[in-house]
């Protein structure tokens, strides 16, 4: 009698093992999208498109404040920032700049950037 009952019962631990081994894999295959963690008002522009997911996001906000991941870098903080992000992988560059942000410090970021390695600059854009 006591053969059957053992028969009867389930074990749900390999599939316990298979619901966290699952989680571990989408978990890490995530793709996280790395915010600057600031507002800046984009300018318009007619032939804006969409950019890659995986970029290096910098905000250059009105009071010419350069801004990666929520911290303000500045501008000398492109350079290394850009260099560091792209050397096992290039990456593109995506500029959020606000429409209040000054042409030179515009100017700095891009020459910053593209001296760290930068392969491709975008500045992103708001369609009409």
């Amino acid at each position: 009698m006591q053969d059957s009952e053992e028969l009867e019962e389930i074990n749900i631990s390999p599939l316990i093992d298979m619901v966290f081994i699952l989680l571990i894999f989408f978990i890490v295959t995530t793709v996280f999208v790395e915010e600057p963690g600031i507002d800046v008002t984009r300018p318009r522009a007619a032939s804006a498109e969409q950019l890659d997911k995986n970029s290096i996001l910098i905000a250059i906000t009105a009071d010419n404040q350069v801004i990666y991941g929520g911290a303000n870098i500045g501008v000398t903080g492109v350079r290394p920032l850009v260099k560091r992000l792209t050397r096992q992988d290039p990456m593109p560059v995506i500029l959020q700049t606000d429409q209040g942000a000054l042409a030179e410090t515009v100017a700095k970021v891009l020459d910053a950037a593209q001296l760290g390695g930068a392969q491709r600059i975008d500045i992103a854009t708001d369609t009409n």
